[in-house]
C-alpha cells in the first residue's frame, strides 16, 4: 500500500537490509532444558530417544515427503503438516519447536514433535512411527508428555488428533477435552485435549510401563547404545 506523505520530505526511499528484517519474523526462543536422552526395551528391540539435529530435518523431510501420497489412515494430512513443521524448524519459521526421533539400530524408527506455547503449556504436533508394530508411537508419545510435564515442569500438554490410531493414545492417556470451540488447537481448530501436572502424576506417569511393557532408563545408557544413535538412515520403504 502506498499513502503520500503528509508534509514535505528530503528523502523518499529508504534501504533496509533482510538481515534486519529477521529479527521481525523470527519469534525469540525460549531457553529451555534438553530432552535427556533415554532408552526405552521394545520387546526384542532398544529404542533410543534424542533430540534430532537441525541437519537431519533435510533426509527426515525426504521420507516424510513419500508419506505426503499415502491415501489411507490419513497419512496424507498428516505427512504435509509434519513437513511443513519440520521446515518451519529448518527455516526459523516455528517457535520454540521440539523433534524428538527413536532410533533403533541406526535406523530412524519414528519422531515425535511439538513447540512451546509459553511456560505454562506445551503443545503436541505429531508422532510417528516407520516401523510397523512394537509399540513405538506409544513410546514416542509418552516421550513428549514426560518432556513437557516432567523435564520442562509446565502445567499443561494440548493434544489434538487426526486419526483413528492417534487418538487412541490419547483415549489410553485418560485426556481431558477442553470446551470447543472456546479452545481450539493450532492443528486445524480442532479440540484441545490436555495432560494437566495432576493427571500426570495421578495416573499417565506410569503409561510406560503399563502400556509399553517397560520403563524409559535416563542413566547409565550403554556408550555403544549413544554411538550407535549418534547417526540415522531414514527407512527405503514407506511401511504405514
Amino acid at each position: 500500500m502506498y499513502l503520500e506523505p503528509p508534509v514535505e520530505v528530503t528523502k523518499s526511499e529508504f534501504t533496509i537490509k533482510a538481515s534486519e528484517i529477521e529479527q521481525f519474523l523470527r519469534a525469540p526462543a525460549m531457553e529451555l532444558k534438553p530432552w535427556p536422552n533415554a532408552m526405552v526395551q521394545l520387546k526384542d528391540k532398544t529404542m533410543f530417544i534424542r533430540h534430532a539435529r537441525k541437519e537431519e530435518v533435510p533426509k527426515m523431510l525426504s521420507y516424510i515427503e513419500k508419506i505426503m501420497k499415502v491415501e489411507h489412515d490419513f497419512y496424507d494430512i498428516v505427512g504435509v503438516r509434519v513437513y511443513a513443521e519440520l521446515l518451519g524448524w529448518y527455516r526459523n519459521r516455528l517457535k520454540d519447536p521440539y523433534v524428538l526421533v527413536g532410533i533403533i539400530d541406526g535406523k530412524l524408527a519414528g519422531m515425535a514433535n511439538g513447540r512451546i506455547l509459553n511456560p505454562d503449556i506445551n503443545i503436541s504436533h505429531h508422532t510417528m512411527t516407520f516401523i510397523r508394530k512394537g509399540r513405538i508411537g506409544a513410546a514416542m508419545y509418552y516421550a513428549k508428555c514426560y518432556y513437557a510435564l516432567e523435564v520442562l515442569q509446565q502445567k499443561e500438554f494440548w493434544s489434538t488428533f487426526e486419526s483413528y490410531n492417534g487418538w487412541m493414545l490419547g483415549f489410553r492417556t485418560g485426556q481431558t477435552p477442553y470446551p470447543w470451540p472456546e479452545y481450539q488447537h493450532e492443528l486445524g481448530g480442532a479440540r484441545v485435549y490436555t495432560i494437566t501436572q495432576d493427571m500426570w502424576h495421578r495416573s499417565v506417569k506410569n503409561f510406560d510401563q503399563e502400556v509399553i511393557g517397560s520403563k524409559f532408563v535416563f542413566d547409565n545408557i550403554p556408550e555403544e547404545l549413544v554411538k550407535q544413535s549418534e547417526e540415522f538412515e531414514v527407512p527405503e520403504e514407506i511401511v504405514v
